[in-house]
């Protein structure tokens, strides 16, 4: 496989591209390429059509960088090209992770966990020992001694607003009952709304 330096200006994303780079993807292509340069070749044709690599092409041309290494395909057809970019979203997708390799690699680096693709506070959660492990699992749904001081203000402010409300509710006895539920019993007016509440 032959790569070569190309300009960025020279290339150039096909018409339709089957794979949506979001900006968070982005941002992490930007963070791979800071922290190991271009690790792998964009793949061109004659043209400088992208076929394979537009997100590392757009990262690229967003952080300022004028060369990139290409690999260029020659002699395709354009439903060849189609196939190879098809291809090549859909092949990477098919993998999955060992996770038992991913757990020891995250083991083995847990004092650097500033990987790109990846949430530094998912992998520190990871290589957790038991003890800490245990102690973040007590305290996940804390609150803040400040936030349980308001909690509990906020609710004693309503549980005195329906006192005071239950106080002033004015029992009343229908003089000529206008239902069966008036006929059956006694009710209270709701000082907030009037309602007739029956008893």
């Amino acid at each position: 496989m032959k790569v070569t330096k190309k300009h960025l200006s020279e290339l150039h994303p096909p018409e339709r591209n089957v794979r949506l780079h979001t900006e968070k993807q982005m941002k992490e292509f930007r963070r791979s390429v800071e922290m190991f340069g271009q690790i792998r070749p964009i793949v061109i044709d004659e043209g400088g059509t992208i076929l394979a690599g537009n997100g590392l092409f757009e990262a690229m041309k967003s952080m300022g960088l004028v060369d990139a290494d290409c690999y260029v395909v020659e002699g395709l057809t354009e439903a060849q090209k189609k196939k190879l970019i098809l291809a090549d979203n859909r092949v990477f997708n098919l993998g999955v992770d060992d996770m038992e390799a991913l757990d020891a690699f995250v083991q083995e680096l847990k004092d650097d966990l500033d990987i790109p693709g990846f949430e530094e506070d998912l992998l520190q959660a990871m290589v957790m020992e038991a003890e800490e492990a245990t102690q973040a699992l007590l305290e996940y749904g804390t609150i803040e001694p400040k936030q349980a001081e308001a909690i509990q203000q906020t609710r004693e402010k309503y549980q005195a607003q329906e006192e005071a409300a239950a106080e002033q509710a004015e029992e009343v006895t229908p003089a000529q009952p206008e239902s069966r539920e008036e006929a059956a019993g006694r009710f209270i007016l709701c000082p907030k709304c009037g309602e007739r509440i029956w008893l």
